[in-house]
Formats: structure tokens, sequence, C-alpha cells
């Protein structure tokens, strides 16, 4: 069981740097490959940069998971009941702001600009999913916590 796959995404406007938020996903996913920074426009025309990460194998999305941190992962097993939905995915959002200062922490839309996460579980019929998650909650705060996960960020 475990993670099926995790993404990250967020918006850069023409006034801000999406090298700078691309570099922060990667060292969130440990994968700078999974990084992609895609240009486009706004419905008023003024350049929007998307940036996203994506682990679409389940070992390295799993990998990833425990990348946020002990702390991180048991705040969000707390809030399971309003992060998960009826498709298995777990939403969370990380403050942009904190992360590319090298901290990772949970916010709520609308206070300040997120990173938002999906992180979608390999759920079979039969099986409940609540419990799934809480497991692969469970396994990821253990393997963050002997790794000594996240790791510090590198400062440039």
């Amino acid at each position: 069981m475990g993670v099926h796959h995790i993404s990250w995404y967020s918006a850069a406007s023409g006034l801000e740097d999406e090298v700078l938020i691309a570099n922060a996903l990667s060292w969130l996913v440990g994968d700078s490959e999974a990084v992609s920074i895609e240009e486009t426009t706004s419905f008023h025309g003024s350049a929007v940069h998307l940036v996203t990460a994506v682990l679409e194998q389940k070992g390295p999305a799993t990998r990833s998971l425990s990348r946020l941190g002990s702390e991180v992962l048991s705040q969000i097993e707390k809030e399971l009941d309003s992060r998960m939905d009826e498709d298995n995915v777990i939403h969370i959002r990380l403050d942009l702001l904190d992360l590319l200062a090298g901290k990772i922490s949970l916010t709520i839309p609308g206070e300040r600009p997120t990173i938002k996460g999906r992180t979608k579980l390999q759920v079979y019929p039969g099986d409940n999913a609540h419990d799934i998650a809480i497991e692969t909650l469970a396994k990821a705060r253990d393997d963050s916590a002997r790794l000594d996960l996240p790791e510090p960020a590198i400062s440039e």
C-alpha cells in the first residue's frame, strides 16, 4: 500500500522568480528532474509560470512524503478527515514563503502564498482508505525521524 503518486504545484507571476520556487520544490521532493516550469499568460495577458513537481512512481513518491518531516506529517494525520477526499487524495498546502526559506510548514488558502500538494493513496476495493492513510502517514513519519528529514536546505 502507500502512496500511488504525489504532485506539488505553484504559480509565479511575472514579478516572481520561478527558478527560486522550482529550486524549493526540488529540495522538497528530493529530485530536480521531477520539477518543471511552464510559461503561460494570465487572462489579462501578463506572464505566469506554473511550477510543478510530480513523482509518479510509488517508491520516490512515498519517500518524498517523508521529506515533509515528522511534525508536519503528525499535523496532517490529525487533520486527515478534512484533508482527504473521496478519491483517496490527501490535500496539503505548504507555506511558499517558509519553503523558500528552507522550512516546511502547513498553511490554509488565502493567508499567504502556497504550494499545493496532492498525495494519491493506493487503496484497493475492500480496504479502508482512512486506515491506509493513517498507516502511510505513520510509516512516512517513522522514516522521516529515522532519516532526520527534512534535510537542511542548501543555502546559495
